[in-house]
């Protein structure tokens, strides 16, 4: 072959090699876009999870319907690339409307547990539980009367903070022991003497229903 004829062949083949290399490089650059999309998304979820948790828990994204698994190990193409920013996208925009409406419902409260506390006379019996302050645990503030009924015919009213918790219930062996435990035998056998001596100098038969006995 001579080399005018090979330097010919090869200018034809450089611009479809070039042309594949472009190609290459967008697509490339493409799914980096769209990783780091997902990425921006995915923290900004985890941040308004944190910043509202307890108040706003994340509800687990609506299942996509299952493609065909691969045979084998695969990376996601730009078209799924793009259904998961999409998906993202999606959930954080529900939990910034979310947010906004947890942030307005707690400046509500703030508002009025500060009415409540200025004026507590006009809030009589009303109750505003921590948790509508943003705030954790089970506490409750409430307008009472300061000295009972005494209080509340003379208008004393006050703004308090009960704890609110209920009380832990747990079973008899750890409350203490049941009335007909042996530990309550040498009371019994106690009152069997007290019987007797009053059965002596009285007409009462001895000790009748004391101890167990008929």
């Amino acid at each position: 072959m001579a080399q005018g004829e090979q330097q010919l062949i090869e200018r034809e083949h450089a611009p479809a090699l070039g042309a594949g290399e472009g190609r290459a490089s967008a697509h490339q650059a493409a799914r980096a876009t769209l990783r780091a999309q997902i990425a921006r998304l995915e923290r900004e979820l985890s941040e308004i999870v944190a910043g509202t948790f307890p108040h706003i828990s994340p509800s687990p994204p609506a299942a996509p319907p299952a493609p065909q698994a691969p045979a084998g190990p695969a990376l996601l193409g730009l078209a799924e690339l793009e259904v998961a920013r999409d998906r993202l996208a999606g959930r954080v925009a529900d939990l910034r409307r979310l947010a906004g409406e947890r942030a307005e419902h707690e400046r509500r409260a703030r508002v009025r547990l500060e009415a409540m506390r200025l004026e507590p006379g006009r809030y009589r019996f009303a109750r505003l539980p921590v948790r509508d302050l943003g705030q954790g645990g089970c506490g409750v503030w409430e307008v009472r009367p300061r000295l009972g009924l005494i209080g509340m015919l003379a208008g004393w009213w006050q703004l308090k903070l009960s704890s609110g918790c209920p009380l832990p219930m747990g079973s008899r062996s750890t409350r203490g022991p049941s009335p007909s435990s042996p530990a309550s035998m040498p009371a019994c056998g106690a009152v069997a003497r007290s019987s007797s001596r009053w059965s002596s100098s009285r007409t009462w038969g001895p000790g009748r229903g004391t101890c167990g006995s008929a």
